[in-house]
């Protein structure tokens, strides 16, 4: 019987497909006159995702923890892994309200309308 190394040589792909991603991966793109944000989030749960609005800031975050628990004794490899993953984006003052997101398949598609800028004239006095 030969001895298994203690490391295969594949166990840094396997180790970068099972963990989370420190960085989520987006597309932003216009259309219909607002800005949609989609976020590659593969493993994640909706429970475990967050979007939030604040000061002209909308931030997505998703938190996980995870463990695969073997009952047998003479396992080879045991994976367990935690992570948190965060963006923010300013969108400027904009109606909080009008903010809508969805979250199927593992990708969070998120709709932002775009900044109202009022358009005013001001004159400016001169001292």
């Amino acid at each position: 019987m030969r001895m298994l190394p203690k490391r295969y040589d594949l166990d840094s792909v396997f180790d970068t497909l099972l963990t989370p991603s420190e960085n989520m991966k987006c597309d932003i793109y216009e259309k219909d006159g607002n800005y949609y944000i989609e976020a590659d989030m593969p493993g994640m749960d909706k429970k475990d995702v967050k979007v939030s609005f604040d000061n002209g800031y909308l931030s997505i975050s998703a938190e996980t923890s995870s463990s695969k628990e073997e009952k047998e004794k003479d396992f080879i490899r045991q994976e367990r892994f935690s992570g948190f993953m965060e963006r923010k984006f300013y969108v400027g003052e904009i109606d909080e309200g009008a903010i809508s997101a969805n979250f199927k398949d593992g990708v969070l598609k998120v709709k932002v309308p775009k900044e109202t800028v009022k358009k005013t004239k001001k004159t400016i006095e001169i001292n």
